[in-house]
């Protein structure tokens, strides 16, 4: 048998054996010399050659019978291992241990300081160590508190200081005295104007400010961003003018109520500072034309203009701004009562103006149909449209709102007194994702209108001042509003409704001078709206009680003696306190006896997704569009008057939970669950005041009269085409017509929009 190859260590060994015989001659010599300088002669055989015995140190030579090396030869230096070191050439010396904060990167500190609120958290950790100090002090000196006097002194003299420890004056970013404003004056913004970066100035409402004050802060801050100095009566054009030579990177300028600006320095303005996104000009009533065009030509990226109460203003600048602007996206024209339906008329046929959202319109006068339904035209994607007190709005042009769809989220038609019942049912049926809706002073509308805003599936304000024809079936539809079915799948897969359940998702209701409201109907809405924050019910005789004043908000001081009397304004706390009241008093019991639950009993309705299909041929019929909204685009509250009641202040709010906790402590009986039926027995409805001519009826269903405990169940409109949440399952499946489909669309209608919001 043929022995194997050598393997390559084996190779190496021989040639490593062959080079060490070649050279044995001059190891000989080597030896010879080093015995005779060293010492005693000393034997070198092949063990003393091994690597072990070949450190610095006089470790023993290893037995006889001990392996040495991988390859038996007469010298290993020549090996690849080299020479093995020994234990103290193989010490290692480690770095000094530290932190695990201390190694963390000054990017990483930054960013967990920047979380810290606290002031006074910042300073401690500023004055732990330098390094936390550089990475905090800018941190700290952002945005400097001056909300009293005493800190105000401190900010002030540190920023003058000779020799500071840091540039503070490069820090200051954002400077607001707004809650010093009463006493604010020269003297005290004079001491700021050595910070050189300052990018956010907020001055508003220091009517002792002047411009010797102003100017000199402007001229040192060339990198300003937004400027505030609304209500600061004494300031004149000249700050304008600076503004406009220093601030070239200026975007936003509230200079509202500053009646001593002057057109040509806003001209300049307009001129020098072509970055201005936001732009409030309120009460600017010196203000002409000529400024905003010259807005409209210089700025293109204006994201917002707010022009109220500029009465100066006329069609050209509305016109303008619309037509050049590249993204505007918010212009409000309160009491601009110059412009009439030519400012729309004139804009070109062929543009869109996509980004506009947010329009307002008030008191606008001169205004018809003929705008309004111009203005849905070019701008198709509006969220928020203001027409208050637009007196010469018709139905016409809330047919034409009509066409927003789902992008219509505010509206508000107060004093639109020309409006009636079917302006209403169209705007429902085809805006179905309105948050706010005002109809104040609409004295043309009924319970119809009220029964069909009811089934606004995300409804959460209304307003209905002087709807003087709006009675408890009204609250009772509201009441009954956004009732959601909740499905079960059996074990075939198909989906049975097991019970209901409410969600109600008001939270502001206006109905002061609704004389015809009474206490059943507005408990019932109390007990059934838990998110419910605002209620007002001036002028309402049923609630001109001494035993309801605790709960009321204090009479605004400049109101008469008889406003005082019929003022009856319930918020916040104060509309917990009222309902836990009125469910709680004796004298009040009779109006819970048809109240025992929130909602009368309901039959469940067991749907059958197979047998519907296959029975008759006859298919449910498609859903209509009930997909949920995004969050982003929450609706701008800004409780706008409606004629006929006093602005509510949104700071008494403060500390009130929006939310359906803030009914826990009420006492409401949870509802019964329904009662056991067979399942051919008619689904019957009750409704404790509706009269039968005004119940909405569809084919296929059958009206039930009262039950005996006359519980309300919501109304519903079946004539009226469109989704609806409100009304659910008041119809009778007759067996001689085939079944209707009319329940089982308000059950998917439900499912389309759980799912979808």
């Amino acid at each position: 048998m043929r022995p194997p190859a050598p393997s390559l260590d084996v190779i190496a060994a021989r040639n490593s054996a062959a080079a060490a015989a070649a050279a044995t001659a001059t190891a000989d010599s080597a030896a010879a010399v080093a015995s005779n300088t060293s010492g005693p002669n000393i034997n070198v055989t092949d063990d003393s050659r091994d690597s072990r015995s070949s450190s610095s140190t006089n470790s023993p030579v290893p037995a006889d019978n001990e392996e040495s090396d991988f390859f038996h030869v007469a010298n290993d230096s020549q090996s690849s291992l080299g020479v093995v070191p020994n234990l103290q050439d193989m010490q290692v010396t480690d770095p000094e241990c530290l932190p695990t904060v201390a190694a963390l990167p000054s990017e990483i500190l930054i960013s967990i300081f920047s979380r810290i609120t606290s002031p006074h958290e910042l300073l401690n950790c500023m004055l732990t160590c330098k390094r936390w100090a550089r990475n905090v002090v800018e941190i700290l000196w952002h945005r400097p508190t001056c909300t009293t006097w005493q800190k105000h002194k401190s900010i002030c003299a540190t920023l003058v200081l000779e020799r500071p420890y840091f540039t503070y004056t490069d820090f200051v970013k954002r400077l607001n005295l707004a809650a010093l404003a009463d006493k604010v004056n020269d003297g005290s913004v004079m001491p700021l104007a050595v910070c050189t970066r300052v990018e956010r100035l907020t001055l508003t409402n220091c009517q002792n400010l002047t411009d010797s004050g102003l100017i000199p802060l402007v001229r040192s801050n060339q990198h300003l961003l937004a400027l505030d100095i609304s209500g600061d009566i004494n300031i004149t054009e000249n700050s304008i003018f600076a503004i406009a030579e220093n601030c070239h990177r200026l975007q936003g300028l509230n200079v509202s109520n500053c009646k001593q600006i002057s057109t040509e320095s806003m001209v300049q303005l307009a001129e020098n500072c072509k970055y201005i996104k936001r732009l409030k000009l309120n009460d600017c009533e010196q203000l002409n034309d000529s400024a905003i065009v010259a807005f409209a030509n210089n700025c293109p990226n204006i994201l917002e203009i707010d022009l109220h109460q500029c009465s100066n203003i006329g069609n050209e600048p509305v016109t303008a701004l619309l037509a050049k602007g590249q993204s505007l996206r918010e212009l409000r024209l309160a009491n601009c009562d110059l412009i009439d339906d030519g400012a729309f008329l004139s804009l070109p046929s062929n543009k869109i103006y996509e980004h506009l959202r947010i329009l307002d319109l008030t008191s606008c006068t001169r205004l018809t149909d003929r705008a309004v339904e111009r203005i849905i035209d070019v701008a198709p994607r509006l969220r928020n449209l203001v027409l208050a007190k637009c007196s010469n709005i018709t139905d016409s042009a809330v047919y034409a709102i009509s066409r927003l769809g789902k992008n219509l989220h505010y509206v508000h038609l107060g004093h639109c007194r020309h409006i009636t019942d079917d302006a209403v049912k169209r705007l429902v049926q085809c805006c179905n994702r309105i948050r706010y809706i005002d109809l104040g002073c609409c004295t043309h509308l009924t319970d119809e209108s009220v029964i069909q805003l009811a089934r606004l599936p995300k409804l959460k304000r209304i307003g209905l001042v002087k709807c003087s024809s709006i009675t408890d079936e009204s609250m009772y539809a509201l009441a009954g509003a956004n009732r959601h079915a909740q499905s079960r799948r059996n074990t075939t897969g198909n989906t049975s409704r097991r019970h209901e359940y409410h969600t109600g998702s008001l939270e502001r209701v206006h109905l002061s001078y609704c004389t015809n409201l009474t206490l059943p109907s507005i408990i019932k809405l109390l007990n059934c709206c838990p998110k419910l924050t605002h209620l007002s019910l001036t002028g309402v005789p049923a609630f001109l009680r001494d035993d309801l004043e605790i709960f009321c908000r204090e009479a605004p001081p400049d109101f008469t003696d008889h406003q005082r009397a019929v003022f009856c304004v319930f918020s916040g706390q104060g509309v917990m306190g009222l309902r836990n009241y009125l469910n709680t008093q004796p004298e009040f019991a009779e109006y819970h006896l048809h109240q025992s639950s929130l909602f009368a009993p309901r039959r469940p309705v067991h749907i059958n997704q197979d047998a519907t299909q296959g029975l008759h041929g006859i298919a449910p019929a498609p859903a209509p569009d009930m997909d949920g909204f995004d969050d982003v685009d929450g609706v701008e509250d800004d409780d706008m008057g409606d004629g006929s009641e006093i602005a509510l202040d949104p700071g008494s709010f403060g500390g009130i939970n929006d939310n359906a906790t803030n009914g826990i402590n009420m006492s409401i009986p949870p509802p019964p669950p329904p009662p056991p039926h067979p399942h051919n027995m008619p689904f019957q409805l009750a409704h404790p005041i509706l009269p039968q001519h005004l119940v909405p009826m569809t084919i296929g269903a059958t009206f039930t009269p009262l039950t005996q405990d006359g519980q309300n169940s919501g109304t519903s409109s079946g004539s009226t085409p469109g989704p609806s949440t409100a009304g659910q399952g008041q119809f009778t499946n007759q067996g001689s017509s085939g079944p209707s489909t009319a329940p089982m669309q308000g059950h998917l209608d439900e499912e389309e929009e759980g799912g979808q919001s």
